[in-house]
């Protein structure tokens, strides 16, 4: 499995990005999708996670209300939609697929199979 993330960017603080991830393979819809992001010298963490059908996602409490998770089953690629966007959002965000089967969503990091190689947001006030 292949996944290649792509939108990220330089941008203001309140303006908006899409990031995309598109991933490779015949099941995508029955991988469990997550957002995670690592800015310089702090450790990687979650930023939103989505269930196979798209019915259920998780976030992370210092983006709820900003960010967006969605996915497009039929074309392979899972969304991350980020409004409001404050300087400490500068990172670089990760999508990673979680290939097991489960059903729920969650945000271990520890459980995702494959991760993509990245893309840098950056956000300056």
């Amino acid at each position: 499995v292949q996944l290649v993330e792509s939108g990220g960017g330089q941008v203001q603080a309140g303006g908006s990005l899409r990031l995309s991830c598109a991933a490779s393979g015949r099941t995508f819809s029955t991988y469990v999708m997550g957002w995670f992001r690592q800015a310089p010298g702090k450790e990687r963490e979650s930023v939103a996670a989505i269930s196979r059908s798209g019915a259920s996602t998780s976030y992370a409490d210092s983006v709820k209300g900003r960010f967006t998770i969605s996915r497009d089953n039929a074309k392979n690629t899972v969304f991350l939609q980020m409004n409001s966007l404050k300087s400490e959002d500068t990172a670089v965000y990760y999508c990673a697929a979680d290939l097991t089967g489960y059903y729920g969503v969650h945000s271990d990091a520890g459980r995702y199979d494959y991760w993509g190689q990245g893309t840098q947001v950056t956000v300056s006030s």
